[in-house]
């Protein structure tokens, strides 16, 4: 189980490792363009290798990108759903460059329209970004806290796409803070034996990959997406010592996305807050 961090690649993509490493990071999650843009542009093969070099020789991994925020599987807007592929191929692209694991995305909402209704659209846009993708990233979707009629806020819901594409290369993302705003109790023993069974039925645990370490400033089943540091939210200290302590987490990195001490996003006091509580339960 390796402590990470979404981190800035400002001044080139490769710039991400030299950050983890001051922050202690034993892993990276990066944007590769503008978060809330559609513009892309193809990488440097310079800044390429650089960032495999980097990694390579500090022993960070596994990487992973995680797509831009605009991404919506979900509208009904023709125009917007093709932009929503091409970015998510243009990510596979670019995380088979970097040697990355895998490409992390949001579905975005229905918008009302009901789970069902976009049910086949998903999957289709889905089945179309991986027939394009170049071997080795996996595909990798990220569950919600539930606001705003997201998709992916329940485990079934994930697990209903995950088995249409029946692609070994399709795999989930969990974020803690998502889990628990969406109502499961992963915070105590039980509450999370029961969670990762479902999501072992509905999923598989096999197809979890990585994790978004986040604490929560709303309250418990709010279904509200507001990340805090690393027990100063809802969830606490206690909370993540039962979650490290799981099994079904024992292989998949934990991402922080906290908004920081200063608030300037990931920091290394929430990297040592996670490595120590690592230390306590394993």
């Amino acid at each position: 189980m390796k402590v990470g961090a979404h981190v800035s690649t400002a001044g080139g993509v490769d710039k991400s490792i030299d950050r983890a490493q001051e922050l202690g990071a034993e892993a990276v999650q990066v944007f590769c363009s503008s978060p809330q843009s559609w513009a892309f542009k193809p990488l440097a093969e310079e800044v390429v290798q650089a960032f495999r070099q980097k990694a390579q020789a500090a022993g960070i991994g596994p990487n992973f990108l995680h797509c831009i925020y605009l991404v919506n599987l979900g509208t009904a807007d023709p125009a917007m759903l093709q932009k929503s592929v091409g970015a998510l191929m243009n990510y596979m692209q670019a995380a088979a460059q970097l040697g990355c694991a895998g490409v992390i995305f949001h579905g975005g909402s229905h918008k009302g329209a009901g789970y069902e209704a976009i049910f086949g659209q998903t999957v289709a846009s889905l089945a179309r970004v991986m027939e394009a993708a170049p071997p080795g990233p996996s595909l990798c979707i990220e569950n919600s806290a539930g606001m705003g009629n997201h998709i992916g806020s329940k485990f079934e819901e994930i697990g209903r796409i995950v088995k249409a594409l029946q692609s070994s290369r399709v795999k989930v993302c969990l974020d803690t803070q998502h889990t628990f705003a969406a109502g499961y109790r992963v915070t105590e023993r039980e509450g999370l034996e029961r969670a990762m069974e479902e999501f072992d039925r509905e999923i598989g645990l096999g197809n979890l990959v990585a994790v978004h370490a986040n604490d929560s400033k709303p309250a418990f089943a709010s279904g509200v997406d507001r990340h805090e540091n690393i027990g100063e939210g809802q969830m606490g200290e206690q909370g993540f010592e039962v979650i490290m302590a799981h099994p079904a987490f024992r292989d998949a990195p934990f991402l922080l996305e906290v908004p920081g001490l200063e608030g300037k996003g990931p920091d290394k006091a929430n990297v040592d807050r996670l490595k120590a509580i690592r230390a306590r339960v394993l």
